[in-house]
């Protein structure tokens, strides 16, 4: 005789130590979405070769938890470079005086760990600013000017959408 099954109860992602975050807006009729998750500092440095949050050098999630995704209704140019309408997976390798910015083809991944190049469809190279004060929980932004910034400790990386 078998036991009787529970039905799991779908997962709060709220109560998560990395909560879920939307940035929205609407830039120039065409409406820019990305879903990340927002890691806490907590005392630990972001960014660095030993950084167990997002290591220099090294493809990042870009937020924790799922990987970030990041969706255009429309066709869109980023930092002047075609991307099709979408959803892609958007995943960062952070550096101290550059970061690549990826748009990849497999949106729905947890974090990075099945991340695969082959699957890119656009890298674009963008240089970091220091904020400043720090941001204790990361944070993305997009505005309906088009500029998408990711902040967190003292940086920020940030491209255009047009």
């Amino acid at each position: 005789m078998t036991e009787p099954t529970q039905a799991k109860k779908p997962e709060d992602k709220s109560k998560r130590p990395s909560p879920p975050a939307v940035a929205k807006a609407d830039v120039h009729g065409t409406e820019v979405t990305i879903d990340y998750s927002k890691p806490s500092l907590k005392g630990r440095a972001a960014f660095g070769e030993k950084s167990p949050l997002a290591p220099v050098g090294e493809v990042w999630r870009t937020g924790a938890n799922e990987a970030t995704t990041f969706t255009v209704s429309k066709a869109v140019k980023i930092n002047g470079q075609a991307l099709a309408a979408g959803t892609y997976g958007l995943f960062t390798i952070p550096g101290a005086s550059e970061w690549t910015i990826i748009f990849n083809k497999t949106a729905k991944q947890w974090g990075a760990y099945d991340y695969k190049a082959a699957d890119d469809v656009l890298r674009v190279k963008v240089k970091p600013t220091t904020l400043a004060s720090p941001v204790e929980q990361f944070t993305i932004t997009v505005d309906k000017s088009g500029k998408v910034a990711l902040m967190w400790d003292k940086t920020e990386a940030s491209f255009m959408v047009k």
